[in-house]
């Protein structure tokens, strides 16, 4: 498998990465008079019966760390087709209702497939840190997709507040986004 991240480049990442959270433990600690008000960035977030349950936890940590959340299904564990959720929260996102959109199912795989046929969405399946860290800073991901059957509950959280937390890299980076927004188009039936 041909991995386009050297050690290095994972290096440099994860420095930015903890530099930031240094940086933002350091200015948490400055008095709330201080700060400005900031809005509340706004989640899309959904499951399949088979993510019901890290979908209840994730939210929760959604809520606990300052945002609005748009849930948009399911609440039980009856079968539920994960296509019809990924198209929920992914037009969310795409319209502007959401901010970023999380999609949860057994894989990830599916999910992501379907919510990437939505004009204007680069959805992820994040496995770990490195992926999280990744699909944003290089590839300005906005759904986050995750498989409840292959990841436990606490690195779903690592990696839903990772890919929160991280920035789009620009630069050369969006260059190659430009690019798939550019195919996006050229397939697209209205051409738009």
């Amino acid at each position: 498998m041909n991995n386009d991240i050297s050690g290095q480049e994972l290096h440099d990442i994860v420095q930015r990465i903890v530099g930031q959270s240094m940086h933002e433990n350091a200015n948490s600690i400055q008095s709330s008079e201080q700060k400005p008000p900031t809005k509340k960035k706004t989640v899309a977030i959904g499951t399949d019966h088979g993510g019901v349950d890290l979908k209840e936890i994730l939210k929760q940590n959604l809520i606990e760390n300052n945002y609005e959340v748009i849930d948009v299904g399911t609440h039980t564990k009856e079968s539920v087709d994960y296509p019809d959720i990924a198209l929920a929260v992914a037009e969310a996102v795409a319209s502007g209702q959401a901010w970023r959109g999380v999609i949860i199912d057994g894989a990830g795989i599916g999910s992501c497939m379907a919510a990437n046929k939505v004009p204007g969405i680069r959805a992820a399946l994040c496995y770990d840190y490195a992926t999280a860290v990744n699909s944003r800073e290089h590839n300005n991901a906005n759904v986050l997709t995750l498989g409840a059957g292959l990841i436990g509950t606490n690195l779903a959280k690592q990696i839903l507040n990772t890919w929160l937390a991280t920035d789009f890299g620009g630069d050369r980076h969006a260059r190659r986004v430009d690019k798939i927004t550019a195919i996006e188009q050229r397939f697209s039936k209205d051409g738009k």
